[in-house]
């Protein structure tokens, strides 16, 4: 893998993406503030306090979490399918000196940096809606960057093993719905069954959560764990991704 050529891939994403990104932001903006908005005031009418914080407090820093997730996965799994089976952008994008790792990585920097963006777009939105305890929160935006990277390679994954465009209906049903609904974002994990909980524990999501929880507290040191876990799992991860579609590029 050549990091300059994969940056060239990330460039090319990038500038289509220049294109599309009003109506792209704007469908991404709209659906965390529907459930920030839903939950952290309807169902916040209820639940008043979660652990001494208000539970739109509570909520908020989880959606940012979890848009940075879903930013990730839909780009790299529909997108990334769209591009190698449909469009056949990276036919012609190996038709360069461009290889397959450059090509893979470019694809999961790209992921991860939209995984950024939009995190970052919400962060913005709770902070100007008065949701946030601490300016530590902005220290959080280069983790949902590495955490893309864990998103981006788990999608990649998916779409080197998929046998057609209609099964990321499992991926997103028993994986990401999953995921997004016990990973701590609208309560906390300890009122689940153990074995609930401990399978939580090794979703991406749940740490991301504790890191943007914990960093929108002023308190970033009890996110430690958290960003160790997040490193290590993207450098466990990578080879899997990279074996794999390699494997289903050269079909």
């Amino acid at each position: 893998m050549r990091l300059k050529r994969a940056f060239r891939v990330w460039q090319r994403h990038a500038k289509v993406y220049t294109k599309l990104y009003k109506s792209s932001i704007a469908l991404n903006f709209v659906e965390p503030v529907l459930y920030l908005a839903a939950l952290g005031l309807g169902l916040g009418a209820y639940v008043k306090e979660i652990n001494g914080v208000p539970y739109i407090n509570f909520i908020a820093p989880g959606i940012i979490a979890s848009s940075s997730m879903f930013a990730a996965t839909y780009e790299c799994s529909y997108g990334t399918y769209v591009r190698m089976a449909y469009q056949k952008t990276f036919d012609a994008i190996l038709a360069t000196p461009v290889n397959a790792d450059d090509l893979i990585a470019g694809e999961m920097m790209w992921g991860a940096t939209k995984s950024m963006l939009y995190g970052t777009i919400i962060m913005l939105v709770i902070s100007a809606f008065g949701l946030v305890g601490s300016p530590l929160l902005a220290l959080a935006i280069p983790l949902l960057f590495i955490t893309g990277l864990i998103f981006a390679e788990i999608s990649l994954i998916f779409v080197a093993i998929v046998p057609g465009i209609d099964s990321f209906n499992y991926f997103y049903t028993l994986l990401m719905t999953p995921m997004f609904l016990f990973s701590g974002i609208f309560f906390p994990i300890e009122t689940l069954p153990s074995s609930v909980s401990k399978i939580a524990f090794l979703t991406p999501l749940y740490h991301l959560v504790n890191i943007c929880r914990s960093f929108a507290s002023g308190n970033p040191l009890n996110a430690s764990w958290d960003i160790v876990w997040i490193f290590a799992v993207v450098l466990l991860l990578a080879p899997a991704t990279f074996g794999l579609m390699n494997k289903r590029l050269v079909k």
